[in-house]
């Protein structure tokens, strides 16, 4: 995924994205923050890329907001931790989370260094205002996270916040495939990706 933020800057009030994904995957809106749940939200430039932070070639984007989500990574830390394979990883690169797997230990919240997980510490069943009944909603005492839309990506369409994006500001694209528009863009545009020096491999991009 590519997301490039000199769109997003221009439009600093649209959330369609956000929008998309929590009503498609029933995401709760759970007014006290110790509870929430968040699979894709803005995150100020600072805390979203600490380790470049400080780097003067970027100086304008401090206090601008990004887009962050679970980064997909090539090598991610989540997966290994898992006791019961609730965390895994498909073919494709996408890094899921079966909720029925999952016996909350939140061990992958530990390893995740992205802060990408999110545990039902309540029953988020309850916060859900306009439930899609085409996805399954969770129950207290379990983690999720961005699933990288992958009921979708099997039917052969985008993630639901690449669709909903009105500006086209979110790309998803084959990175195996060295002519996919995906790698066309990485190639003539300067990007950047959160935390590359633990060695994660974040699937994530953003053209800044």
């Amino acid at each position: 995924m590519v997301i490039d933020t000199r769109i997003c800057r221009q439009h600093p009030e649209c959330n369609k994205c956000i929008e998309a994904c929590d009503h498609e995957h029933n995401v709760p809106h759970i007014p006290d923050k110790k509870h929430e749940i968040k699979w894709i939200w803005k995150e100020e430039f600072e805390n979203a890329f600490p380790d470049t932070a400080q780097e003067y070639s970027i100086e304008h984007l401090k206090g601008t907001e990004f887009l962050v989500l679970c980064n997909h990574c090539e090598n991610p830390p989540c997966v290994r931790v898992c006791p019961t394979q609730a965390t895994f990883k498909r073919p494709d690169g996408i890094v899921m989370m079966d909720m029925h797997r999952c016996i909350g230990c939140r061990f992958c919240m530990a390893a995740c260094p992205f802060g990408a997980r999110n545990f039902n510490w309540i029953n988020p069943r309850a916060y859900i205002k306009d439930p899609n009944p085409e996805y399954p909603t969770r129950m207290r005492g379990v983690v999720e996270k961005c699933i990288f839309c992958n009921e979708r990506i099997d039917q052969g369409k985008l993630p639901v916040c690449a669709e909903a994006c009105p500006y086209g500001a979110i790309v998803v694209g084959d990175l195996a495939d060295p002519n996919s528009k995906i790698n066309q863009i990485l190639r003539e545009n300067f990007t950047i990706r959160r935390k590359t020096h633990l060695g994660t491999g974040p699937s994530v991009f953003y053209i800044v």
